[in-house]
Order: C-alpha cells, then structure tokens, then sequence
C-alpha cells in the first residue's frame, strides 16, 4: 500500500461565472496511465479511482475530502506479457460495489497471432479489496483497447469490448473490426455468453454508451467516423446514423445543450489535432445515411488528442467539453482544456485548467468525488506520469 502525498494549485478564475479548479497530485509514479474509471471499490458510498497502468491494475481510495492522501492499491499485477489498456467499473448487480474488467496484452502492431495480442480479464474481488483479485481470462480478439459495461436491460449489463484492429488489418485496411458483448454468468469462471455488437468499422478508437432513452446506444468513433448502434430485440443493431462521416474520430462524449437536446463532441482525426463539436440534430447525406447536424471546430491546436468529457461542471444549465492532449502543442503545452459555449453553442470560449506542462493527457474522467453535487475532473498523464484530480470549487 503506497500513501501519496498531496498538494494543491489554484488554477483561477475561469469565465464570467469565476468558478475555480484546484489541482491535487494523487500519484506522481506511475507508468504509463492507459485508462482510468470511477466507481465505489470498497462499499464506502465514496466514488474511487481505478486506473489502468502499464503492468498493474490499481486503485486508489477516496479519502472523502478534497486535499487529503488516496491510498493506492494494487488489484492485479502483470497479467500478461505486454502492457495493461482499458479498464471497466461499474456496479452490476445492485450489491454498491463495482464490477471490474481490464484489457491487456497490448500490441497494437501485431494483429494476425491472438496469443500474442489482446486479452480480456475480469476481476474477482476478494473478501478484502485491498488484497490481490482473481483474474479471470475470458476470450479476446486481436489488439483489445476500449471497454465499458453497457445495460441492454433491467438488471442485466454486458461489458461492451472494442479492439483497435480487425485481424490481419494493416493500415487500417482489411477484415472489420470484431466488437463484442460479454454477459457476467452466475459463475464468472465459467464461460461468458458474448454477441457481435459490430464488424464494419476499421481502426476503431473510444465509444459512448448512453443509456437515458427507450433502449441503449453506442456510438463508436473509427476511421470512417462515428457509428452508432442499438439494442434491440435482444441483439445489436446498426440504426445507420454516422457523426463525421469520413473525417475519421478517435474520442467522442455526448453532451446536452438544455433539456434533453444533445450535442456530440469529438477529436478528429483519430489522435488527432481537432476538437469537433456536431449539434443541432440529424440530417441527410447524399447516400441517405443520417449524420449528426452542422459541424464546428472548436480548436485545431490539440497533438495527440486522446481524452474527452461533457457535463455542466460551471452550472450553467448546458453542458461544457473538456478535452486534453499527450504531446506538446506549438506553444510547448500539454494539459486540459474547458471549453464553455453561450447557450445556442454557437460561440465557445477556450479556458486552461493548467496552463503548464503537468498532465499529457491519456484519459479524463469526470466525476462529483467530494459529493458536492459539482462535477470533477481526473485525469492520467502519459508523459507527464501522474494522475491529477482537478477539485471543482465554488
């Protein structure tokens, strides 16, 4: 167990509304950072930090107030030969403790031998969640990299896993990419049922999943753009809407406007320099595909653009995007960015979050961690090594 020490920036005021982040250091040691979830470890009711590293899978566990040390645990230690990827958190079966998945085997230029690339796990926790868990190895396709645990239905959820490769692709070029959805059995060390969600796209990147409508949506960022699919009648089913439809989309998170009218946001090209937002509804293309309305670039300044997250963490009554990037901009800067739009989202203001060299940005996550009913934002950085909480304070 390792107790990281703390400390605070203050990242100052931000718009007209001058609300103020606070940076904490939560680890300044770890390896790579390749993913990061949130989710209630230990039982606690105190949302924790689930990270992805290079060769471990660790969690660090919420102290309950902003500035004091989380403690790091490790879950599960070099679980293949090749690196750790993705991670899924989520409470599935109602008991208030979260579920966990990891993918590893990491070896995205390999993509015809499967002993040699990918793998997916999950973890059984043990009756001290401190301690190690039980990896169970459940069946993988070729260069595993996303994962998140989707409900298809009441009380039943399937962890939803996207490889960056189809097999024997090369260049982009080849056999689909084969998504998969996993059901949880009684017994997690028997087989798992799986389902094709998708097998069209090629170089597939990150998804969103929602889940607020009358049936659950994936929209999966790749190479051709943004695909979404449904669950319907027990299967997975394309509804033919493409986001950016030929621009090629690494992240993507949805946001609202007001109400329930949506927004999408995404990073163009696949770690790309642009952050893109689509708004305003679907339309038609000339093949009849539907595509998510009017595009507007926000930024062209992004390198390696490789993390999003919407959610209206200045109270506005809409949503804002935040966005990082890994390697350094003309200006020399990696780090976190919040864009802040007027309420038609027709214009956007671009705001630093640190405005400095301390976070190249692999994954974000945002999430109310001090339960004050404002959002937070946690980040893990490649380069930069860390994992920061940006402390939303009013």
């Amino acid at each position: 167990m390792k107790k990281i020490a703390a400390f605070f920036l203050l990242a100052g005021p931000l718009c007209a509304q001058n609300p103020n982040f606070k940076l904490q250091v939560v680890d300044n040691q770890i390896a790579i950072g390749y993913g990061l979830a949130i989710g209630d470890v230990d039982g606690d009711k105190k949302p924790d930090i689930l990270m992805a590293d290079q060769k471990a899978i660790v969690w660090y566990r919420n102290p309950g107030k902003p500035g004091d040390a989380w403690q790091r645990h490790v879950m599960a230690q070099d679980l293949t030969p090749q690196d750790n990827v993705c991670i899924a958190a989520r409470d599935i079966d109602g008991d208030g403790k979260v579920e966990v998945a990891v993918g590893a085997g990491w070896n995205p230029s390999e993509t015809n031998d499967t002993t040699k690339s990918g793998a997916v796990f999950y973890l059984i926790r043990p009756t001290d969640p401190t301690r190690k868990w039980e990896s169970v190895r459940l069946h993988h396709e070729i260069t595993t990299h996303r994962m998140r645990w989707a409900r298809i239905a009441p009380n039943r959820y399937q962890l939803v896993v996207v490889p960056l490769h189809g097999l024997g692709n090369k260049n982009g070029e080849g056999r689909g990419v084969r998504i998969l959805g996993y059901e949880k059995p009684k017994d997690p060390r028997s087989p798992w049922p799986m389902q094709l969600v998708d097998s069209t796209m090629h170089m597939t990147h990150n998804f969103e999943i929602w889940e607020d409508g009358p049936e659950t949506q994936v929209l999966i960022g790749s190479k051709e753009g943004g695909k979404t699919l449904a669950y319907r009648n027990g299967k997975w089913t394309s509804i033919d809407r493409w986001i950016g439809a030929g621009n090629g989309m690494g992240e993507v998170r949805r946001g609202f406007q007001g109400g329930s009218v949506p927004f999408l946001a995404a990073v163009e090209p696949m770690h790309g320099n642009k952050l893109v937002v689509y708004k305003n509804g679907p339309i038609s293309d000339a093949s009849n595909k539907l595509m998510y309305g009017v595009q507007q670039t926000l930024s062209e300044q992004l390198n390696q653009g490789h993390a999003l997250a919407c959610g209206d963490f200045l109270k506005l009554g809409y949503d804002q995007i935040a966005v990082g990037w890994r390697n350094p901009n003309a200006e020399k800067k990696v780090g976190v960015r919040l864009f802040v739009p007027d309420k038609t989202l027709q214009t956007w203001k671009e705001h630093s979050l640190d405005d400095s060299v301390m976070m190249a940005t692999e994954d974000l996550q945002a999430a109310d961690l001090d339960g004050d009913g404002d959002l937070d934002l946690i980040a893990s950085g490649r380069a930069t090594l860390n994992v920061l909480i940006y402390w939303n304070v009013k």
